[in-house]
This record gives C-alpha cells, sequence and structure tokens, in this order.
C-alpha cells in the first residue's frame, strides 16, 4: 500500500499551493451522519489544507440527507465527497459518468471493510434481535449502506420476517443518520438501531473507528451503557469520490492530498477518517459490484 500511495504522491507537489486550472472553487460535501456543525469542524482541517493547495476558495457542504450529497455530485455542485457504498451505488445507477472513485480508507489490520451494527441500551435488557420482536428499531437513511441497505437485506435472512412495521419489528423509524439514531437508543427513543463501525478494537471506546467511536469521542454516548445486539457481514467501505469532469491535474492534486494526509497531520486525519486507521489505498468501481447488484435488488 505504500508503494502505491508514493507514486500517486510523487505525482504532485503538496508543499505549494498553485491555482487550480479551470476551476474557481471547489465544493466538498459531507454525508449526514452528525449534525452539520460537528461535520464542519471534523472537516475544517482538510477543507483549509484543499484551499492551500489549490489556490481557490474551498466549502464544505452539510446537507440534511445523504441524497443532498448524491444530488450535489450528479448535479455538478459538489466536487468531491466519501460517499457509503450504497450512496455510490446510487449515484453510478443514476449516472455512470457523474464520479469516480479514487481512494479508500484503511483499517488498523489492512482490510477495507466495516460492519453494520445493531445495538441497544444496556439497561433495555435486549441483548439480540430476538430481543427485538415487537420493539422500535432505529435505521439511519434510506442512502445508507450500514444505516439501511445492509441490515435491510441481512436482518430479515436472520428473523424470516420482512422490515415492515409490525411484521417482525413492532416499528421501523428512519432517524436520519448514524449520530441520531446513537442518540435516539441512547436516549430511549428507538429500543435498538443500527450504526456503522470497523468492528476492531474495544467495544468501550466505540471500536477503532465509526459511527461510535465518534459519538464517544464527542461525550455522547458511553459506550458502557450500550450492547451490541447484530453485526453484518464485512460492507466494503464506500470510497472517496471526485467528479470525472473536474480538471484532470485537479484530480491527481486532490488524491494526492488526501493519500497523504495521515502522514502529513495525523490530528487531521483521524477527525476526517472517523477514527484510527492505517492509512487510504486506491480503489476503483470494481471493487463495488456487490453492493450496486444489492442495490438493484431494492430498487
Amino acid at each position: 500500500m505504500k508503494k502505491l500511495l508514493a507514486a500517486i504522491v510523487a505525482t504532485t507537489a503538496l508543499t505549494a499551493p498553485a491555482l487550480a486550472e479551470g476551476i474557481s472553487e471547489f465544493r466538498i460535501g459531507i454525508l449526514g451522519g452528525e449534525n452539520a456543525q460537528d461535520r464542519m469542524t471534523s472537516n475544517e482541517c482538510f477543507r483549509a489544507k484543499t484551499e492551500a493547495l489549490l489556490g481557490v476558495p474551498t466549502k464544505l457542504f452539510t446537507p440534511a440527507d445523504y441524497d443532498g450529497v448524491i444530488q450535489g455530485l450528479l448535479g455538478g455542485t459538489i466536487d468531491m465527497a466519501w460517499l457509503g457504498a450504497s450512496g455510490y451505488a446510487k449515484t453510478w445507477l443514476t449516472n455512470p459518468d457523474a464520479v469516480e472513485p479514487v481512494l479508500v480508507k484503511v483499517n488498523v489490520d489492512g482490510s477495507y471493510g466495516y460492519h453494520s451494527v445493531g445495538f441497544a441500551r444496556v439497561d433495555s435488557g435486549i441483548t439480540s434481535l430476538e430481543d427485538m420482536k415487537g420493539k422500535v428499531f432505529g435505521f439511519g437513511d434510506p442512502n445508507s449502506t450500514s444505516g439501511y441497505l445492509i441490515p435491510s437485506i441481512e436482518i430479515p435472512e436472520t428473523t424470516g420476517a420482512s422490515m415492515e412495521a409490525g411484521d417482525y419489528f413492532g416499528e421501523v423509524k428512519f432517524t436520519g443518520g448514524h449520530e441520531q439514531t446513537i442518540v435516539a437508543v441512547n436516549n430511549g427513543d428507538v429500543d435498538g438501531g443500527v450504526t456503522w463501525a470497523d468492528g476492531l478494537g474495544n467495544w468501550e471506546d466505540g471500536y477503532n473507528s465509526g459511527a461510535l467511536r465518534k459519538a464517544s469521542d464527542a461525550g455522547l454516548v458511553d459506550m458502557n451503557d450500550l450492547v451490541e445486539i447484530w453485526k453484518s457481514k464485512p460492507i466494503p467501505e464506500g470510497p472517496i469520490v471526485l467528479r470525472k469532469d473536474l480538471p484532470e491535474r485537479v484530480k491527481i492534486d486532490m488524491t494526492a492530498l488526501i493519500a497523504s494526509l495521515p502522514y502529513m497531520d495525523a490530528d487531521c486525519a483521524y477527525n476526517f477518517m472517523a477514527g484510527e486507521a492505517l492509512g487510504l489505498m486506491p480503489i476503483n468501481h470494481d471493487a463495488y459490484l456487490s453492493i450496486i447488484e444489492a442495490r438493484k435488488s431494492k430498487m
């Protein structure tokens, strides 16, 4: 992986700003999952580095839902985003020429997968999906891979029932995002929910990276108050994508910047990658063919 990243970084100089040809600004879309201000704060260091590199104003956009970022990429009003695999699938299925995947986050064990994780409060007495029968289950966003697509396929395989309210769960709710689901479970607004995590490290820390780690770091939850009740099969981590019609030099520079981030600024990389990670590596469309097929099955 280091050789691949070295080859990417060698194609561009990251030390001196140069006005990017063909663009007057650069726009980064941030998926929902946290409140807008937290998303802005977590990505400010990356925004500033992008602006310094490209030499043009760089803006962060935090739409209320995942589809806001997807539509921005499709409509050309957003230039870059870290999409979930399902979000990438929807983007590609809508317009195969809109974006290209360039990099993916690599976990500390060298893998680039993660899990949809089901969880509940410890004091609820819920320890499994069987205990959730007739109770309120929280999903994040309809365009989330771990917050909807994968659990909506795998959980019925476990329960033998559909995800329709009243069929197995008493009620199924969309909370709006990963942070919202975590808070809803923690506050008792829903009995259980799903979010994403790399599944590595300790539960008490919120694992090494993911929404639980970010919520724990932010002091929103004490992980000792929560219990894992379900975990999906490994899911391919979503790609960092760039609009295909950006100038080639901009795409090269941005790919190099993102790939170099863990080595340039570890704290910035920690915020950008939602916790501890080994780094980033190149990725392409073929890595998401299974998720594209899964997305088609739900259409």
